[in-house]
This record gives structure tokens, sequence and C-alpha cells, in this order.
């Protein structure tokens, strides 16, 4: 238990990739490009991380190690990168998902109103502190029970 919590603590304290010093100008990389805050959700665990102007929620994810699988690595050729907006009224704030996300939501495990792929919201100023649980399992196709490593 007393390991578990360690480690839980080390992986929602740790310094995000985009907190590091950039070697080019003594700032950090968040200074360089800017940032919004993205918190990820997952069977009870919360990671408040940095998530730059343009950059997906499967990127920002992957930079962080929050496990959001991502198969198909953002081709919007799978479901396995849903997740669940729980604020409706920045769920409103987005653009209206794509036929092709829509197809593939369709295919995802635990739909739900406000479901989207990760792969395909960016950031955008409007969804500064939006707030994303990734669902207990998804459905991958392609190998049942493979995770892929983040990039």
């Amino acid at each position: 238990m007393l390991a578990r919590l360690a480690t839980t603590w080390a992986r929602s304290t740790r310094t995000s990739r985009y907190m590091r010093p950039s070697r080019a100008s003594g700032t950090t990389a968040q200074e360089d490009k800017e940032c919004l805050t993205v918190t990820f959700i997952k069977d009870g665990e919360e990671w408040t991380v940095p998530w730059p102007m343009g950059e997906s929620l499967l990127q920002v994810a992957h930079h962080n190690d929050i496990e959001l699988e991502g198969a198909c690595e953002g081709s919007l050729a799978c479901s396995t990168c849903h997740v669940v907006v729980e604020d409706e009224s920045l769920y409103e704030k987005m653009e209206e998902p794509s036929d092709d996300e829509n197809d593939m939501l369709d295919l995802a495990f635990g739909l739900t109103e406000t479901s989207r792929l990760g792969c395909q919201v960016l950031a955008t100023p409007e969804l500064d502190g939006l707030r994303v649980r990734i669902p207990s399992a998804t459905r991958n196709f392609a190998v049942d029970g493979f995770v892929p490593k983040p990039h």
C-alpha cells in the first residue's frame, strides 16, 4: 500500500516536459509556448498538466506519461483515445465532432453524450481548465490486450 501511494505521489507531482528548462534560452518550454491546463481523471486519480496551444489531448497525455492508449497514433482509425469531457459547458465550446470521429466513437467503450476522441481535441483558449475522464477500458480491435508505449 505504501509503495502504491509513493508511486501515485511521484507520478502526480513530477515535472512535465513542458516545464523543463530550454537549452537555448534558459527559459522553460512552457514559457516558449502558450499553455492552458487540462486535468485527466482515471481510476480516482487526477493529473493536471500544461496543455500547449494547438496540441491534442492525446499528445499531451503521452508527453506526461498518462495512460491514454491511442493505438492508431492519432490517425482517426480507432477509438482507444476516447475521453469523457466532465464539464458540459466546455464540451459545448468545442468544435463539433466530424463524421469520421463520430463513426469511431460508436465503437468506444462507455460512450456518453460528452465523449470525444483525445486525438481530435486541440487546445484552444476557451478550453482552459478542461477536465476529462479516461474510461476504465478501451476496445482495441487490432490486438486485444496490447498497450502501446507513449511516443
